[in-house]
């Protein structure tokens, strides 16, 4: 009976210690669980300030390149639109040239005219007729005794003058400046004119065209005059795309 009644006392004892250590335990762990978390919420939070700092340094940076791109894209738009408007002031004669290309001269053949008689004017006819040739050879920039050729250029008979845009050509020699793209084409036209039966029809006129050698740079200077454009309105941007 005694016997029974010590181990019964132990298997209490037993189960209350193991109750004590379970609770114990469990007291235990939760304040070792929050302290880690702890930390490794500090360490995250950390990581995280880092990550959202570098990132906002990235959109920055991006941002300033953007800022710079746009810049660029301005300043290239109107470097584009400067440099054809050159090119069309160029193209237009309103500009002074230099480049390779030769010069020829009309002058009065005097053993072709009747002794006493004055030099008569250049023809307009012919003088068209050369500048055609010039243009059908390459010529891509020329002027008449110093006067620009231009599209709108007129050549014409005045009060018995022959004028080029209203310049009267009554003194020789009357010096035609021709410019090419090559010293080459420069060549080909100098061999090209030299044997041109434009210029032997100068002769009737008792008039001598000399094609002098090719020059490696020839000034031509600009156009002088006001263009007149005819025909021609600005577009009236609020009516849309569909006029």
């Amino acid at each position: 009976m005694k016997h029974r009644k010590n181990t019964g006392f132990v298997l209490i004892a037993a189960v209350i210690g193991l109750m004590i250590a379970i609770q114990f335990q469990t007291v235990s762990e939760p304040v070792e669980r929050d302290t880690r978390d702890t930390w490794e919420l500090r360490e995250d939070l950390m990581e995280e300030t880092e990550l959202q700092t570098k990132l906002i340094q990235e959109i920055r940076s991006v941002e300033e390149k953007l800022a710079e791109y746009k810049t660029v894209r301005a300043q290239s738009k109107e470097q584009v639109l400067k440099g054809t408007l050159e090119e069309l002031k160029q193209e237009a004669g309103l500009t002074e040239v230099t480049g390779a290309g030769l010069v020829l001269s009309i002058e009065p053949d005097f053993d072709l005219m009747p002794l006493g008689n004055p030099a008569v004017s250049v023809s307009p006819e012919l003088l068209k007729r050369l500048i055609n040739e010039l243009n059908m050879y390459g010529a891509q920039h020329i002027s008449v005794d110093g006067q620009r050729v231009i599209n709108t250029t007129v050549i014409r008979i005045i009060n018995r003058d022959t004028k080029i845009d209203g310049h009267s050509l009554n003194r020789y020699p009357i010096n035609i400046k021709v410019i090419v793209d090559t010293v080459d084409t420069a060549e080909k036209l100098y061999n090209r004119m030299s044997v041109s039966s434009v210029a032997d029809d100068f002769f009737i006129d008792s008039l001598r065209v000399n094609v002098n050698k090719p020059e490696p740079e020839i000034t031509i200077p600009s156009y002088q005059d006001t263009i007149r454009i005819r025909y021609m309105e600005p577009v009236n941007t609020e009516k849309g795309d569909n006029g």
